[in-house]
């Protein structure tokens, strides 16, 4: 398994947390920036990972900003992507379990290191059920589908 973070100015210092539980998990990971608290636009971060998981690069993902609600939107804007704005660990839970999500996005300026961690460590431990929520996932996918015409 390989993740992808990426993360702007706003969630530049929860970065770390983050690459720590994914290192004490025993898992590859690429670093996607932004490496500083100079200002840059979450947008562009958000894109290089969804697009990474989208072509298979790594295998999900985790992006940071401010909140996790602006990097989540732009994530969610490619097909295919399923980013889930996390802000505990049952949602950490229930985005792969339920809703197979393949990114997670937190908010640096809402959320604990020792969070970040936690929830980290849950979201890429954590297998989707499958069953009744492949249905649904299907349901989505025929959205996304729809829009493409």
């Amino acid at each position: 398994m390989k993740i992808g973070v990426g993360c702007d100015h706003g969630g530049f210092n929860l970065k770390d947390s983050v690459l720590k539980a994914i290192k004490d998990s025993n898992v590859e990971y690429i670093d996607y920036g932004t490496n500083s608290l100079d200002s840059v636009d979450y947008p562009d971060y958000a894109s290089l990972v969804a697009k990474a998981v989208l072509n298979k690069d790594v295998d999900m993902g985790v992006l940071i900003c401010g909140t996790g609600i602006g990097i989540s939107i732009a994530a969610n804007k490619y097909n295919g992507i399923r980013c889930a704005h996390v802000t505990d660990g049952f949602s950490a839970q229930m985005a792969r379990e339920h809703n197979n999500a393949n990114i997670m996005a937190l908010g640096g300026r809402i959320t604990s290191s020792d969070d970040a961690y936690a929830f980290t460590k849950i979201f890429i431990q954590t297998n989707f059920e499958g069953g009744r929520h492949q249905k649904r996932l299907d349901k989505i996918s025929n959205i996304e589908t729809e829009q493409s015409k």
